[in-house]
């Protein structure tokens, strides 16, 4: 699973692959912490996280959508996501 971004200690990733399901989605870590966020709502879908970087995490998606999906695209076809800028 690539890693797509990295700050303030969260993690984003993607798993790559058709078997991934739908809808278009990332996966966050941070500490002991694990979440889905849903790219095209921009919701939590599945996990937690704490507060503070749940906000962090959605403004950061919120700036990056469209990376994001495009992201989808390339891993859903087995291709390498690529990088997104961390939130700064």
């Amino acid at each position: 699973m690539p890693t797509l971004s990295m700050f303030f200690g969260i993690i984003v990733r993607m798993y790559m692959g058709k078997s991934e399901h739908h809808p278009p989605h990332f996966h966050v870590y941070y500490q002991d912490f694990k979440a889905v966020i849903e790219i095209n709502s921009l919701t939590l879908k599945e996990g937690s996280l704490p507060p503070k970087q749940t906000r962090l995490v959605l403004a950061w998606a919120e700036l990056h959508k469209e990376e994001l999906l495009a992201n989808w695209n390339l891993a859903q076809n087995g291709e390498l996501p690529f990088k997104i800028d961390p939130l700064r």
